[in-house]
Parts: C-alpha cells; sequence; structure tokens
C-alpha cells in the first residue's frame, strides 16, 4: 500500500476513550491530508460520538476492531485502547497491511512488545508509540544540546514523573489486569522514554526497583480528581526504579500518583555529564564551568512578539506528533520514536517490576 502525496491518509481510530478524544483526534484533525473514516469502540455510542466530531461523513462505526482492519482502504490504524489490547491489536493492524501509531505503553510487558516488533518488521509496515514529551520545545533542544556534545558523556540521569494527589479514576486506570501497573506504566514511562532519547541510551544491564501501595487505601485523599474507589486501586500508587547501563550510566526513575510531596513534576529528566549537566526542575537549565566560574544557562523556548504583534502560536506537541507520523508514513521515512526504542523502554519497567517482586537485582539478558 502506498500512498501518493496529493492523496488523502484515510485514518482508523481503534478506541474512542480519554486519549483518543483530548489528543489524537483532535490533531488528526488538523491535517488537511487526513481524514478519519472509521471509528471503534466496545461502546459503540463512544464511537459514534467520535464520528460526529471527526470523522468524514461516510465513516463508518463499529464495536469489533477486526471490521475496522477489513476495510482495504484504510492506510494507518490509531490504537487507542487499554494497554493489556495494545498488543494483539497492532499485530493484527499490521498483518493487514496497516501503518500503526499505538498510544503509550507499547504493551504491558516485552514479550508482548516483542511480538509487535517482529510484526513490523515481518510486514515492512511503520510502527511507532505515542510518547508525546519528545515533540515538547524544552525537550527538542535538550536533544539538539546533547547530540551537539555541549553536555559530554552523560553518566547519571534522573527521570521523573510524580504527583502529588492526581490519581486517574475513570476508565480502567487502577485496573492491574487490564493496564499491567499503575503510575510506572503510566506516567513513569514517559519520564523514561524522554531520558533514554536524549540520552541515546539503549542497553540496560540491570536494574533494581520497589513498588508501594501506600496510599490507594486511604480515604482521606485530596484528590485532584476526586476520590478513588479504594477497593478498585489495585495497582501501586508510588514506584521507584535504579538502572545501570551497559555503559556504566545510571538512571534513576520515579512515578507516582499520590506521593506525599509539595512539588509535582511530570515527564521531565535532569542529565548529568562531563562537560555540564541540564534538567527541567524550573524549565530547562543548562549547568557547567566555564573560565572558572560557575554558569547557568536558560534557553528563551517561547517568543515575546513585539509591538502590535503577537508571537507565533507554537505547534502543541500532540499537533507535532500528528504531523510528522503522519509525514513518515507519506514520506516512507522512519517516525520520532522507533520501536526498537519503546519496546527498550517497556523492557525495562517489566524489569523494575520483577525486581520489586521478587526483592533482587534484575538483569536484562
Amino acid at each position: 500500500m502506498s500512498i501518493s502525496p496529493s492523496d488523502k491518509v484515510r485514518v482508523g481510530i481503534i478506541g474512542c476513550g480519554g486519549i483518543a478524544n483530548s489528543k489524537h483526534m483532535p490533531s488528526l484533525k488538523k491535517l488537511k491530508n487526513v481524514e478519519m473514516v472509521a471509528f471503534c469502540d466496545i461502546i459503540e455510542k463512544r464511537a459514534l460520538a467520535a464520528r460526529e466530531k471527526f470523522g468524514t461523513e461516510d465513516a463508518f462505526v463499529c464495536a469489533d476492531y477486526r471490521k475496522l482492519l477489513e476495510d482495504k482502504t484504510i492506510d494507518v490504524v490509531h490504537v487507542l485502547t487499554p494497554n493489556r489490547s495494545h498488543s494483539f491489536i497492532t499485530v493484527d493492524a499490521l498483518e493487514a497491511g496497516k501503518h500503526v501509531m499505538c498510544e503509550k505503553p507499547m504493551a504491558i510487558n516485552s514479550a508482548e512488545a516483542k511480538k509487535m516488533l517482529d510484526a513490523a518488521v515481518r510486514t515492512r509496515k511503520k510502527l511507532t508509540i505515542g510518547y508525546q514529551s519528545r515533540h515538547r520545545a524544552d525537550s527538542i533542544y535538550l536533544k539538539q544540546e546533547v547530540e551537539a556534545g555541549v553536555l559530554g558523556e552523560i553518566y547519571y540521569a534522573k527521570a521523573t514523573a510524580l504527583r502529588r494527589r492526581a490519581v486517574p479514576t475513570w476508565g480502567v486506570f487502577l485496573n492491574e489486569h487490564e493496564q499491567g501497573g499503575g503510575p510506572l506504566i503510566d506516567i513513569g514511562t514517559h519520564a523514561l522514554d524522554l531520558t533514554l532519547w536524549t540520552m541515546n541510551n539503549y542497553r540496560p544491564k540491570y536494574c533494581v526497583g520497589t513498588t508501594y501501595k501506600k496510599l490507594n487505601k486511604d480515604t482521606n485523599q485530596g484528590n485532584d480528581w476526586g476520590n478513588w474507589d479504594v477497593d478498585k486501586f489495585t495497582v501501586e500508587d508510588s514506584a521507584f526504579g535504579f538502572i545501570v547501563m551497559e555503559d556504566g550510566a545510571t538512571i534513576y526513575l520515579e512515578a507516582a500518583w499520590a506521593l506525599n510531596i509539595l512539588d509535582s513534576r511530570e515527564a521531565i529528566t535532569q542529565l548529568c555529564g562531563t562537560r555540564g549537566g541540564a534538567d527541567m526542575l524550573d524549565g530547562l537549565r543548562f549547568n557547567g564551568i566555564k573560565n572558572n566560574q560557575k554558569y547557568m544557562f536558560v534557553p528563551q523556548l517561547e517568543g515575546k512578539g513585539a509591538a502590535f504583534y503577537s508571537a507565533a502560536k507554537a505547534e502543541t506537541p500532540a499537533d507535532r506528533e500528528a504531523r510528522l507520523w503522519i509525514e513518515a508514513v507519506v514520506d516512507d521515512k522512519p517516525p520520532v520514536v522507533l520501536p526498537e526504542e519503546a519496546f527498550i523502554v517497556t523492557q525495562i519497567l517489566e524489569g523494575i517490576y520483577r525486581s520489586a517482586a521478587l526483592g533482587d537485582i534484575y538483569r536484562f539478558s
């Protein structure tokens, strides 16, 4: 299946819940060379609502994703379902000749992620994972500086995704069977992906992990999204991992939906190298030594405009992600997030969970 630059890219949406409505479909709708022609959800009224808001006039709706995949005119499928179904739906979509954008995480474990990776190689179709934090202005700038050698050899990093009290109370977020875990696999995955990507280091050696269920049974909650159901909250409320890479670099990963802290920080990284450091603790900041003096540099990432004129509105990370993904499909070039990279993220997350369960070091083979 080839797509001419003059053709419309026909997209099918599988899973019409929160992430589809807040991120994927609004961003795809802005692209002039894209049309959403099919919508699938096990709750059919959600698919009908998505068609009404985002679809073409003749877009079809179904509750069984396999019916959507039967349409040979669909070029691209977005898999936006609970984590447990990412793997088999993606594999089926690739086998049906579709390019696939799958929402993060890639899968609930590395075995399921490997099936996706193998299917992409076997079918020679494009597969990417929805790590939109790579598309933020601060992330892009940091990546460019690292590639330019500004930080030197990066040997320590800290990946952070911490919330004081922001437990998602909707959907299946609290269901371990459906999601494969809690904040580690939900938001920790963004911080880890961002860190590995900016470091360009994808060779883990071993890790030690801890997970906690310390606050999930609290009835005095103060949660940003209203009280959670203590009987349904079966995943961890926080998790922490210490990862050593093959080259000796160390990464510390921290993730929480509920933790007794004052500062909530999400999807950020801190890098320490032989020539300098960088963090996202108060916007993007660089530090180092120059002329025998300490320095700190803060790039101005947003224009402030001039008299009578506003600065151009920056493209959102979600919009940039969608645009570059569709460009990768049309122009037949690699997507920003390679499936091989997302596989390593899943492998490390699984290692942390396994280490926590075993109470011992987990070594990557």
